[in-house]
């Protein structure tokens, strides 16, 4: 209740400082046109010499930083300080090996807060990348729009009652705040990464964030900024990972901002090791079962049970199978070869082919509940960035439950054990965007957030080290594996996005297409 409370005085604060400081940046405004600065020739020398005199007596004008920190010192009387958050709670980070519950143990307690905790978001690391790129992107985006007198910040002013130049004065007074505001963009970003736009709610309690990596120099700083800055201000963290805190940052990068992101983490968080070898999700129970998901090695009948099911299951639908175009984020769009009513169709070239990378690949997981991929290969060096593609495209379907049928050359325990070519080795770590997006946003970031360069150029790359890279082959198999589990599958309807959206009745929640019993 104490949080509850904080964010609902928090959000008073600052609409009734808002409200209080457009009030006196227009009685300043009134004072400047009755005579302060831009006086009418045409009124008299005692009107003139009255107006000079009122103005000084108001505030003297020596510059904009100036007068932002007095109006700021003004507002802190009349509205009073940021309110304080009170003491969280203790979160945790749980680490461990593949398959060891941590994502579950999460999850768990995620699912228990629902209709208890109002503040609440929950991420996977590519995800939570992506909101952060997304959230800059706009903070850049409005910085150039509001570059223009006509931007839309600035409506409000265009309907005062002032000469041109007080509205000219008042504009520029905004763009001086937003600058201020904005000069630590990590800071401003984190004030609104947990904001539910879909709901309109802002803050959060609780943080639920699922793989932490720090592959690269942007992930050190982006998360050392905005982790800091939430847990400093109340919120509670519960994150999983497969390394200690401490082991996060192998090559060093930016090492002063990393260490005072432990400090937070150490202060924060009970660090627990989920200590086990063993992968449980290999245990889930599957008798009983008499669906098969994933078919191979590719022969002709693994073919015709993978063609039935696909036709078993759209022609349930009742609709037509048709190609659309989804939007992804940053302006994109991905277009669906094959589409039905919840169901989509690829092949492995379409999807892991191509320069996409996980935002498409989560704008599909929310958009289809159940995935048909075809002609899935074993992976080999020849093909290491297809073979880094699909494992964050398992990542999210998993993340996403989506319900996938696969149709591929090896079993799953054999996708990443090479060919004739050679071994899989030397992945290189994930994409959350295609090259295009990452390259400037990634150098915007070390900019804008006063950090350094890495300690290489090679560091923006993101090399994995060879156990990372076992730890994401493991990871993807052991995720595989229990995707085709009943238990798993049962679970489509209550968890995939899809049959999660506001205002759709459970009763009324269309039911997921299932396959014809085996023969």
């Amino acid at each position: 209740m104490e949080m509850e409370d904080y964010h609902d005085k928090l959000y008073f604060w600052e609409n009734s400082r808002e409200k209080e400081r457009r009030r006196l940046l227009v009685e300043e405004a009134e004072d400047k046109q009755r005579g302060g600065v831009w006086i009418d020739e045409r009124r008299g020398f005692l009107d003139k010499l009255v107006a000079r005199r009122r103005r000084g007596s108001i505030e003297p004008g020596v510059g904009k930083w100036v007068s932002y920190l007095n109006r700021e010192k003004k507002l802190d009387t009349l509205v009073g300080h940021r309110p304080v958050a009170p003491v969280a709670p203790k979160g945790l980070y749980l680490y461990g090996n593949v398959g060891s519950g941590k994502t579950m143990l999460m999850d768990m307690f995620y699912g228990a807060t629902e209709g208890v905790i109002k503040h609440r978001r929950r991420f996977h690391f590519h995800e939570a990348m992506l909101e952060i790129h997304d959230h800059m992107h706009d903070v850049w985006k409005r910085r150039d729009d509001d570059k223009s007198i006509h931007s839309s910040a600035f409506s409000w002013i265009s309907s005062l009652p002032f000469d041109t130049k007080i509205k000219e004065w008042l504009i520029g007074e905004e763009k001086y705040k937003q600058q201020t505001q904005e000069k630590h963009i990590l800071l401003a970003v984190a004030d609104k990464f947990l904001v539910d736009r879909q709901a309109n709610k802002t803050g959060a309690s609780i943080l639920c964030f699922d793989e932490i990596q720090t592959i690269d120099v942007f992930a050190v700083v982006a998360l050392s900024g905005i982790l800091s800055r939430l847990l400093s201000t109340g919120t509670v963290l519960v994150a999983t990972s497969n390394k200690a805190p401490e082991d996060l940052n192998q090559d060093g990068m930016q090492r002063d901002i990393f260490l005072e992101l432990l400090s937070k983490l150490d202060e924060s968080c009970n660090e627990i090791l989920v200590g086990t070898e063993k992968d449980y999700r290999r245990l889930i129970p599957t008798e009983g079962s008499t669906e098969v998901h994933y078919f191979w090695p590719a022969t002709s009948d693994a073919r015709s049970m993978y063609e039935a099911m696909w036709h078993d299951i759209t022609d349930q639908s009742g609709e037509n199978i048709v190609s659309v175009t989804i939007p992804v984020m940053f302006g994109r769009s991905i277009e669906i070869p094959q589409s039905c009513n919840g169901v989509a169709r690829f092949d492995f070239e379409y999807l892991c082919g191509r320069p996409v990378g996980a935002a498409d690949y989560i704008a599909i997981a929310r958009n289809y509940h159940t995935i048909f991929i075809s002609e899935i290969p074993a992976m080999s060096m020849k093909i290491r960035d297809k073979a880094r593609r699909f494992i964050t495209l398992i990542d999210e379907l998993y993340n996403h439950h989506c319900r996938l049928i696969c149709l591929a050359a090896s079993s799953i325990d054999d996708l990443f054990q090479g060919t004739e070519e050679g071994p899989l080795f030397d992945l290189e770590s994930f994409q959350f965007e295609t090259e295009s997006e990452g390259t400037k946003l990634r150098r915007d970031v070390l900019a804008e957030g006063n950090a350094g360069s890495g300690p290489s150029t090679t560091g923006l790359v993101a090399i994995l080290s060879g156990q990372e890279e076992m730890f994401a082959f493991r990871r993807a198999i052991s995720r595989l594996i229990e995707m085709q589990t009943p238990l798993y599958l049962e679970r489509v309807l209550a968890v995939h996005p899809s049959f999660r959206r506001p205002g759709l009745a459970r009763n009324n929640r269309p039911a997921v297409p299932q396959p014809a019993p085996a023969v």
